[in-house]
């Protein structure tokens, strides 16, 4: 379980993230919404050691995390996938994968887990041999899943995951969220307005100005007219 209290941030002297509280129980899917510009990556950068300068706490099964680098991170089941990808545009989806198993903890179990991601992602088995540089949007997020899940994570902090995508592919994105989850993953996801998203939810975060302004399940947001309207996309 992921449970931060009273997390503050500050890019330089901005302060970004002000006295933030949440959990995140084993094998549930939390979704923070918010506007841009938030902080709502901030949030899940600074559960993965991306953020250098943070006080307060945040544990991970009981530990103390604040302080670890994201290597350290990695090999203890937590794995961000960003929002921009971060692919490599000129190696193969197989290379890329690959690449997602080269913590400690993830290199006994990249065989095995490679078969969950092709069984997740049977596009990616097709096209292993391809560039990630020739993906569409679409495809080039399942692939930035696909490596993040080749960390052997139990963990998974995924920034923005339909962010551009069609709605068809919105709605694969939420079955491929719903499917890890239903293997045991625990997740928190950070999104705009996506309905696909917040139906899985088993509780929802709404990040304001750096604060949580709502702590809920979808049915308590569902009773609140400005959430049902800004963020619910209802």
């Amino acid at each position: 379980m992921i449970k931060i209290h009273d997390l503050n941030a500050y890019y330089d002297d901005f302060h970004v993230l002000k006295n933030v509280s949440l959990e995140v129980g084993k094998g549930e899917v939390a979704v923070m919404l918010g506007p841009n510009g938030h902080g709502k990556s901030t949030v899940l950068k600074s559960i993965c050691g991306l953020v250098e300068k943070v006080t307060g706490n945040i544990t991970w099964s009981g530990e103390e995390i604040i302080g670890l680098g994201a290597e350290k991170l990695v090999n203890k089941g937590i794995t961000y996938i960003a929002e921009n990808r971060e692919l490599f545009p000129e190696m193969t989806v197989m290379e890329n994968l690959k690449l997602g198993a080269y913590s400690q903890s993830a290199r006994p179990h990249e065989k095995e887990n490679l078969e969950k991601v092709f069984s997740l992602f049977p596009r990616l088995a097709d096209r292993r041999k391809q560039l990630a540089s020739t993906m569409s949007g679409g495809e080039a997020r399942m692939l930035a899943i696909a490596r993040g899940l080749m960390s052997n994570a139990d963990f998974l902090a995924i920034d923005e995951p339909s962010l551009g995508l069609q709605p068809n592919l919105r709605d694969e994105v939420a079955r491929i969220i719903k499917e890890i989850n239903t293997q045991g993953m625990t997740v928190l996801v950070v999104e705009q307005n996506i309905p696909q998203i917040t139906e899985l939810a088993d509780k929802l975060y709404v990040l304001e100005e750096g604060k949580i302004s709502f702590e809920g399940s979808r049915e308590e947001a569902l009773g609140d007219d400005h959430l049902k309207e800004i963020f619910l996309g209802m």
